[in-house]
């Protein structure tokens, strides 16, 4: 065992693409998939965009015996899990059930059937809730529906860490890897589009209130005024790199370095950044992933940037990513602009992407932001971005949760195969 880990499958549902092909030939051409809520009536709420995953029919994809037991989130969660598994070419019988374990992240849960259930309690009662409620709303039932389907026994759990648990989830099934274990499924799915996800999102004061698709969600932009939220993700298959060569696996790149950290309470000690206290402990992260990785800041060719679009909080993030890499240093990039901020599945979602992105030697837009010069960053605006073609390529993800979770993590291509470009990989797409 190499205790590398590869990524070798990716399965993805966005707002503005439904499979990994589909979402990434979306986001080179700046196909956006926010637009007005049509999951419930926003019309009473001060926000009133999401990114929906278009045309999602889950009767297509899945068991009739799966949809009463499953929220909208798990039934996406449960379909990307066969199209990442599809991708990798895996076949679950030449594995023993305990060789195959799930790692996911979470930020809500299945907010939408829970809501449902809540409703039939107060207005008919207890005898018309499902007993499928015991687990359809809890935050692990991704984790838990994805093993079952797929007879996966092995080292499992799940991550909450808000918008970081994309990468913590992933980090988690690394180190399952190096444990030994030859499969983990990881990263997460998410969506709480309804009344009661709406109102908790509210809560934070950090969504916008843009009624305009193109002006709701600009971070680094001098009117950034919150963010879009929305529902998707990416879930991805992780390989030991030996056992993925022995059995002739493609490559999409190598989990090379992480790490996380965690705010300073706000006016605390160690808070040094005007009440924030975010940007020590973010630079931190990145510097720590770098060395976890052995790259060097000159090594990475982009940033993925967590795009908060709440003014103190980007400029905590241009601050800590120009200390790290120089003003404009390193392109950096927010293809979550097109999608909103996905919640957990975002920044597992921006991890296929810098997968794909060193596949494809492209960097993809931020699009309709016009970046302020103040912060000092290479932020890629307009068409993709041609990036040289390198035999290791690095690209870092950021993430940031609510309540002051930091994490940061290195992809390269190191490790990468032939037959994984473009077109070539079955499970890839929808169709």
């Amino acid at each position: 065992m190499s205790e590398t880990a590869v990524v070798t499958g990716l399965g993805v549902t966005a707002p503005n693409g439904l499979g990994t092909e589909e979402y990434w030939t979306a986001t080179l051409e700046g196909c956006g998939g926010i637009g007005p809520v049509t999951r419930f009536d926003a019309s009473p709420y001060p926000a009133r965009l999401a990114g929906e995953v278009p045309g999602f029919v889950a009767d297509d994809h899945l068991p009739n015996r799966l949809l009463p037991q499953t929220d909208h989130m798990t039934r996406l969660a449960l379909v990307a899990a066969d199209w990442a598994m599809a991708d990798a070419r895996v076949e679950t019988a030449g594995y023993g059930e305990f060789d195959m374990g799930v790692m996911t992240a979470s930020s809500s849960g299945g907010f939408e059937f829970g809501q449902n259930e809540l409703r039939r309690l107060w207005s008919k009662g207890s005898k018309y809730v499902s007993a499928y409620q015991s687990f359809a709303w809890f935050y692990a039932v991704n984790t838990g529906q994805i093993s079952i389907r797929n007879g996966m026994r092995g080292p499992s759990g799940v991550l909450v860490s808000d918008q970081a648990g994309g990468l913590d989830a992933v980090a988690q099934a690394r180190r399952q890897i190096r444990k030994g274990t030859k499969l983990i499924l990881s990263g997460g799915i998410d969506g709480s589009i309804c009344p009661w996800g709406w109102a908790a999102q509210l809560a934070s004061g950090r969504l916008s209130h843009s009624a305009d698709p193109d002006r709701a969600y600009l971070p680094f932009d001098p009117a950034a005024s919150g963010h879009v939220p929305g529902e998707g993700g990416a879930l991805l298959v992780l390989e030991d790199a030996d056992a993925a060569a022995a059995r002739g696996a493609s490559v999409y790149g190598t989990i090379a370095g992480y790490a996380a950290t965690f705010d300073p309470r706000p006016g605390g000690p160690g808070d040094h950044a005007g009440g924030s206290g975010r940007e020590p402990a973010l630079r931190r992260a990145i510097e720590l992933a770098l060395a976890d990785a052995g790259v060097p800041a000159s090594g990475i060719d982009v940033v993925f940037a967590d795009a908060a679009a709440i003014p103190e909080l980007d400029a905590a993030e241009a601050a800590a990513i120009t200390a790290v890499f120089g003003p404009y240093g390193v392109p950096v990039t927010a293809p979550k602009t097109m999608t909103g901020r996905l919640y957990s599945g975002g920044a597992s979602l921006d991890l296929a992407a810098a997968l794909l992105s060193l596949r494809d030697h492209v960097i993809p837009p931020t699009t309709n932001v016009s970046p302020a010069a103040g912060y000092r960053l290479d932020v890629v605006t307009g068409p993709p971005r041609p990036a040289p073609p390198a035999a290791a390529g690095a690209a870092l993800v950021i993430a940031r949760g609510y309540g002051g979770f930091n994490s940061a993590m290195v992809v390269t291509a190191e490790g990468t195969t032939d037959d994984s470009t473009e077109g070539t990989r079955k499970g890839a797409s929808h169709e």
